[in-house]
């Protein structure tokens, strides 16, 4: 039987990735894990890799790479679903609700006018918003060990330890 979720776009991407340097093991322990959610979320919404900071995190507009190459951390565990588009809709709203105002009350605008800039300013926004939130979203999801993901913190130093 025919698979109909698959799409001819949803093939894999094969890319052949350089070796690292200095016959390093990929998956090596030599990067700083973050020391919060907001800067796990940070680095999420960069698009760079919550746990790395070095790699990609998306490999399309949002599709996240199933497995960073430079942690090898799995992705394929997020599941952010409708949850970016509600933050991105809330953001656009809330950025666009007192130029709406403003606009409407300050100027003697038509009414095509005022549609026609607002509503390509809001598109913009929701889109621009999509992928930021959506990477910020699987970081959370990663700092809190939800949906299969594994819960790391960074070692605490020397001087935070008891003695």
């Amino acid at each position: 039987m025919p698979n109909f979720m698959v799409s001819p776009f949803d093939r894999p991407i094969t890319r052949k990735t350089p070796p690292p340097p200095n016959d390093q093991d990929p998956g090596s322990e030599d990067f700083a894990l973050p020391t919060s959610g907001w800067a796990a979320m940070f680095r999420g919404a960069r698009g760079q890799c919550p746990r790395c900071n070095d790699a990609k995190l998306f490999i399309r507009f949002l599709k996240p790479v199933a497995i960073c190459p430079r942690c090898l951390q799995d992705w394929m565990h997020q599941q952010a679903d409708d949850f970016p588009a509600y933050v991105s809709i809330l953001l656009t709203g809330h950025i666009m609700a007192p130029i709406i105002i403003a606009l409407i009350r300050d100027t003697p605008l038509s009414l095509a006018a005022l549609a026609a800039i607002i509503v390509p300013l809001m598109l913009a926004l929701m889109i621009g918003f999509l992928q930021p939130a959506k990477g910020a979203i699987i970081a959370l999801q990663w700092w809190l060990g939800m949906h299969g993901f594994e819960r790391e913190r960074p070692a605490p130093e020397a001087s935070d330890r008891k003695a």
